[in-house]
């Protein structure tokens, strides 16, 4: 493809997660290229996310949002938490867990009462992240990213979301929710998926 009818698209990335789109642009930015939310590019349509993997989800997503948007680069991302000793629960239903509307202070509670009691060593845990994108004229790409930690037994910090607080990586001393947003996106599973993901990019560009 011409870098020049690249030049011309946009970036929609399918999330209304306003946390999410501050490190998707964060990382994305020297692209130099639009990057929207997909309300943003006017799409309010919702996928169903039934694969079975981090990856089938994420190309699920991102191959049902470009149907609406077929001039655009779309990305669409599945991330979740595993821990090994729960069998990698929440894993792909992470976003579901305890039911869509619950919120996580309650699912990350959940969480710790299921590991009451849990030595350190078994607490072994990691966010996983599977960016896709379909890009006009070429094969869907996808890729993974992750970040390896233990879940902690109480909850910590105010920056993240979602399972941040509970989620301890034990190099820095403190949660993924207690580092600064320019930490957090150079170590985090999105951030590592969305450093491979601009690598296939820019080779495209």
């Amino acid at each position: 493809m011409e870098k020049s009818e690249i030049m011309e698209k946009r970036i929609v990335f399918a999330t209304g997660n306003a946390h999410k789109m501050e490190e998707i642009r964060m990382i994305l930015s020297d692209l130099n290229m639009p990057i929207l939310s997909m309300k943003e590019a006017g799409v309010d349509v919702e996928v169903v996310e039934d694969g079975t993997t981090f990856e089938e989800n994420a190309i699920k997503k991102a191959t049902g949002i470009a149907e609406y948007l077929p001039n655009d680069i779309v990305l669409a991302d599945d991330s979740g938490l595993e821990i090994d000793y729960l069998n990698k629960e929440p894993g792909i239903y992470s976003a579901r867990y305890a039911g869509v509307d619950t919120s996580y202070d309650i699912k990350n509670q959940m969480l710790l009462d299921r590991l009451k009691g849990v030595a350190d060593e078994k607490r072994t845990a990691r966010f996983v992240c599977a960016i896709a994108a379909v890009i006009p004229g070429e094969e869907t790409e996808v890729v993974r990213g992750t970040i390896e930690g233990i879940i902690g037994h109480e909850l910590a910090g105010e920056n993240g979301f979602g399972y941040d607080p509970i989620f301890y990586v034990p190099e820095y001393g403190c949660s993924t929710a207690e580092m600064t947003p320019e930490q957090k996106n150079e170590l985090s599973h999105r951030g590592n998926a969305l450093r491979a993901m601009k690598k296939r990019l820019e080779k495209k560009l």
